[in-house]
């Protein structure tokens, strides 16, 4: 298998063609792509991605059970003691920092936002320990308003798929936004973070056994034997480690 793609001589029109093939063929290759942490409300939300910071979703949704318990709502956060909340947060890691942050957004939202998450980015970039990307993703998955998650693995395929050459999170969700059909914002997100952890890994990534190799500039990055690439595809528990 060998790609044509050649994203030097490429047109602005065909590479936004290009994009979009990726976003169709990324979801026939991951119907199953969604967000791997678990949650029931905005808030609960907004909370797990807050944890996931240097942490595997898996760890998050280990935790995340006792945390929601203890703390069902915003005034709740605020409230919270911290040495408790500490306690729970530890496995995640940076967890000092973490608790912060949450009784710092149990405040805010109690304070500004009648204990309700807000459902706009100007407004949650403004609580403590929220950037673009976790907002995006309460946004994209909590309110169904479309938006562009730049995780590691989305920066990654972003500039091995050659649509953007950026390596500033914010340009690299500019870049793709004008690419992408802004009602696929979200599951685009979701089905490049699907692939950048089972098959375009951030060291071999599985080239030779990518079924979008055709459309990849970098293809030849990882190994294009189709066996010895089938190796390096990881499964779902794999993936979420």
């Amino acid at each position: 298998m060998a790609t044509t793609v050649d994203a030097t001589a490429e047109t602005a029109l065909a590479r936004t063609r290009r994009a979009r093939r990726i976003v169709r063929a990324l979801g026939e290759l991951h119907p199953d792509a969604r967000i791997a942490l678990h949650f029931s409300t905005p808030l609960e939300l907004l909370v797990a991605t807050v944890l996931s910071a240097q942490c595997t979703d898996k760890k998050v949704n280990e935790v995340t059970p006792a945390v929601f318990a203890r703390y069902p709502d915003a005034a709740a956060y605020a409230a919270a003691d911290r040495d408790e909340l500490e306690v729970l947060l530890r496995p995640t890691g940076f967890f000092r920092a973490k608790a912060n942050s949450l009784i710092g957004i149990g405040a805010a939202l109690t304070e500004r936002f009648a204990g309700e998450v807000p459902g706009r980015l100007d407004a949650l970039v403004t609580l403590p320990g929220v950037g673009r990307k976790t907002a995006n993703v309460v946004l994209g998955h909590a309110f169904g308003i479309p938006g562009i998650t730049v995780d590691t693995h989305v920066g990654r395929l972003s500039r091995r798929f050659a649509l953007t050459t950026e390596t500033d999170p914010v340009r690299v969700e500019s870049d793709l936004g004008a690419l992408i059909e802004r009602r696929d914002w979200t599951i685009a997100s979701d089905r490049m973070i699907f692939h950048g952890r089972r098959v375009c890994h951030a060291r071999r990534p599985a080239c030779g056994a990518c079924a979008i190799a055709r459309l990849c500039p970098s293809f030849g990055e990882g190994p294009t034997d189709p066996e010895q690439a089938a190796r390096l595809i990881r499964g779902d528990a794999e993936a979420a480690r």
